[in-house]
């Protein structure tokens, strides 16, 4: 399930707050998956045929047809918890989502529809995403995707000088070791937000390839770069 090595499409978005970053990742998505459905559809038939063995394009087009649902991450951690099903990973407020839950949450819940979770724990987020009023979240974002779970994950970039000081001391790092990215934000900033695809991740979800390790381009393991 897991590769040595993935690649990351990473935007980058300046004036921009937790919202327009899901608004982003949203129609970036939506966009990616028109084109293939648009201009790949001999490959599509193909991998419906002989792979994923389903309904893959119309499940792509339902991606592209529907608005995406938004939820807190409160709001899915209670979803998991009120299943009439059972996890192999148990959940409380605080645990990150496993991909069984994830999947639950946007092929169960949700009815096949993608869905967004934002305002997660600060304590199992990167320190530079930006703290939220209650003391508790920050502004992160997951984008949950039927058949896969997570496919997309970002934040809204904490661009106060004072609490991202506190907060490097908070977890433990050496403020000089990041003394270049306090630089850009000593002498002002703006809001700023960004998220990263998974690219083999999203190839994975167009195709129907279940195991990820079938869609990396060149893969690479430990030990196996000759140069």
């Amino acid at each position: 399930r897991h590769l040595a090595e993935f690649w990351m499409v990473e935007p980058e978005l300046a004036f921009a707050d937790l919202n327009d970053d899901m608004d982003c990742a949203e129609a970036y998505l939506k966009h990616c998956i028109t084109h293939v459905l648009k201009h790949c559809d001999e490959d599509l038939q193909f991998f419906e045929k002989n792979i994923s063995k389903d309904n893959l394009r119309e499940r792509l087009q339902n991606v592209v047809d529907q608005d995406f649902a938004r939820i807190t991450y409160t709001e899915a951690v209670e979803h998991v918890l009120s299943a009439k099903k059972k996890f192999e990973f148990p959940i409380q407020w605080g645990s990150d989502l496993q991909s069984e839950h994830e999947r639950y949450i946007s092929e169960e819940v949700y009815k096949d529809r993608p869905v967004i979770v934002r305002d997660y724990p600060k304590d199992i987020k990167a320190f530079y995403m930006r703290a939220n009023d209650d003391g508790k979240t920050v502004a992160a974002m997951d984008v949950l995707v039927p058949k896969v779970g997570e496919l997309m994950g970002g934040s809204q970039r904490e661009e106060r000088l004072d609490v991202l000081e506190k907060k490097i001391e908070e977890v433990g790092l050496e403020k000089e070791s990041y003394w270049w990215y306090l630089e850009l934000r000593k002498y002002g900033s703006v809001p700023h937000s960004g998220f990263g695809l998974g690219f083999e991740r999203l190839v994975q979800y167009v195709t129907g390839v279940e195991n990820i390790r079938d869609v990396i381009a060149f893969p690479r393991y430990p030990g196996s770069a000759d140069f």
